[in-house]
């Protein structure tokens, strides 16, 4: 039950913030929050992380359901908290951003960063779980003396 109320929980503040930035800030505008390193933008993404594959938008519905699929599975066989916590990361922020394309057909980015010249991807609150999910899974399985056994 604690995970499925972690996933509801990052889907809700994922969907939360992608609302308040659709209704303050105007499309392809953006609100200086530390001139020249962190901007609050409001784009659109109609495709994956840096903006890859655009317009695929069927392709990343079935591939995101096909991996939530496989997340429940594995997030309610495994017994590692550690795991489920970093699987129930990735499952909201993936299900956060699998909303927006179902609903409109992109997805709604607004942290911006800059580093010098670089312009850093704009990306939201579920792509920092996913990322976050990610990272600490890739830790368990690579610190981990347990094996991940069902």
């Amino acid at each position: 039950m604690l995970w499925t109320a972690i996933i509801i929980l990052i889907i809700v503040l994922d969907q939360a913030t992608k609302y308040i930035i659709s209704g303050a800030i105007p499309l392809n505008d953006s609100v200086t929050v530390i001139d020249g390193f962190f901007y609050i933008s409001h784009v659109l993404n109609k495709g994956a992380a840096w903006s890859i594959l655009q317009n695929k938008r069927y392709f990343f519905i079935v591939t995101t359901v096909l991996v939530c699929i496989f997340i429940a599975y594995y997030l309610f066989r495994l017994r590692n908290k550690i795991v489920r916590t970093a699987l129930s990361f990735i499952m909201g922020g993936a299900i956060g951003n699998l909303t927006d394309r179902i609903m409109t057909g992109s997805v709604v980015d607004f942290l911006e960063f800059h580093f010098g010249t670089y312009i850093f991807p704009v990306f939201n609150v579920a792509d920092i779980f996913i990322v976050t999910g990610t990272i600490l899974l890739a830790y368990c399985i690579l610190t981990s003396k347990e094996e991940f056994n069902l």
